[in-house]
């Protein structure tokens, strides 16, 4: 089981989406590191001050993580507001390789 304390040392982009089992590109993240760093640190500040709840913690973080990847893998970058508020809300409008659904309960995909 992955613990908080364990998501704290880590340092190098690629570790993140290995710490989450997420599988990357490695060309995007070599052009797009930086500027998804910072989206991703911008998401979840909010998120790492009112979320006291460990498990529900790491599942924002890699939530947060597998939203700026997917919008960068994309071509679209949304603000951290509208990622935090699909989170809190749970009212997902579509993710970046589906549509949204016509009731705004996700896309066609699931999400």
């Amino acid at each position: 089981m992955k613990t908080i304390e364990e998501f704290y040392k880590l340092r190098d982009t690629e570790d993140f989406f290995k710490f989450f089992d997420i599988d990357f590109d490695q060309k995007l993240i070599n052009v797009k590191r930086f500027h998804m760093m910072k989206e991703y640190g911008t998401l979840i500040k909010k998120g790492l001050s009112s979320i006291s709840e460990e498990n529900k913690l790491l599942e924002f973080l890699k939530f947060s993580l597998l939203r700026v990847y997917g919008d960068y893998k994309n071509g679209h970058s949304p603000s951290a507001a509208d990622v935090w508020n699909m989170y809190e809300t749970g009212k997902l409008e579509g993710c970046s390789s589906c549509s949204p659904s016509p009731t705004g309960a996700g896309g066609s995909c699931g999400c």
